[in-house]
């Protein structure tokens, strides 16, 4: 298992960018001090995903900030990114795994109990869980909500790292800091900010102040 720097980890929605290129919102992002970025296109060709993939990495690997492709391996492969992120109808991580290598940062979303302690077996790095609390971004997001006394439960239950994903937001990060997880991954919480650079860096402190 590869240590990552999770504490703050960007999930890209170009419709949720108030009219900002994606290149423009992720740059404040990092230099907000974001930890990893994952570019999330469900409705891109392919060839325009690994376009955008490409122009994304050269910003932010000279940053060291790890960029990751959600679902699609073959975009990781041929943008030569940092990794890749599934979900349970995808891609079985274990194939993921083969696939790109045992230097990539694989991540796995899970939404239930059920999936955390099945996923302890898996060959990933890190876990998204969620929802936390209520969401609209993804849509994709059945379980119920977690909550922070559920995150504090699943961290008993999981030797992977978690981030926690669905509803997080700058007025309650400060408590889904105090569960213990690893991260955040956030979408509109920074995309639809006035200022990326400044959301990030607040999410970023926040998430440190909280963990104390």
């Amino acid at each position: 298992m590869r240590p990552q720097d999770l504490l703050v980890y960007l999930v890209t929605d170009r419709s949720l960018c108030m009219g900002r290129s994606l290149e423009e919102v992720v740059a404040q992002a990092a230099e907000g001090g974001c930890t990893m970025v994952q570019l999330r296109e469900k409705e891109t060709d392919t060839g325009e995903f690994v376009e955008l993939a490409r122009a994304l990495h050269r910003l932010l690997k000279p940053l060291s900030i790890p960029l990751l492709i959600n679902d699609r391996v073959d975009v990781a492969l041929a943008a030569g990114v940092e990794g890749v992120h599934v979900g349970q109808s995808d891609m079985l991580p274990e194939d993921v795994r083969r696939i790109m290598g045992p230097d990539a940062i694989l991540g796995l979303s899970v939404e239930t109990e059920a999936e955390l302690l099945d996923a302890q077996n898996r060959p990933v790095d890190y876990l998204g869980i969620g929802p936390v609390y209520p969401t609209r971004t993804k849509k994709d997001i059945h379980g119920s909500p977690w909550g922070p006394d559920g995150l504090r439960r699943a961290m008993g239950l999981s030797s992977i790292p978690l981030v926690a994903i669905g509803g997080v937001q700058r007025d309650n990060v400060r408590d889904v800091a105090g569960s213990g997880v690893s991260g955040i991954a956030v979408v509109s919480a920074i995309c639809s900010a006035p200022s990326p650079a400044e959301a990030a860096r607040e999410l970023v402190y926040t998430m440190k102040e909280g963990a104390r």
